[in-house]
């Protein structure tokens, strides 16, 4: 799925609407629906930029090693698997 806004971008949005542009008008001007916004604020809601890439970088992380230990869990089971059979 390809993102239409940057995660500086969102966080402007959001900043624009915390100093009181009413989110009807600033989903307007932007392009974007109001569950967009919401969505946005639940997620990006009181972060800085910096902030936003680095949960970027650790949802990356997180991802990349929960993928290494689902390889090595299943590399433990066949190992096993392989040791139960008489030869």
């Amino acid at each position: 799925m390809k993102k239409r806004f940057s995660e500086e971008q969102i966080i402007g949005f959001l900043r624009e609407g915390d100093k009181g542009v009413a989110v009807k008008e600033l989903c307007r001007k932007g392009g974007f629906s109001e569950a967009s916004y919401y969505l946005w604020r639940s997620k990006y809601g009181g972060m800085d930029v910096s902030d936003a890439k680095r949960l970027k970088a650790l949802e990356a992380e997180n991802g990349r090693l929960k993928k290494l230990l689902a390889e090595s869990m299943l590399e433990n089971e066949v190992t096993r698997e392989a040791l139960r059979k008489k030869w």
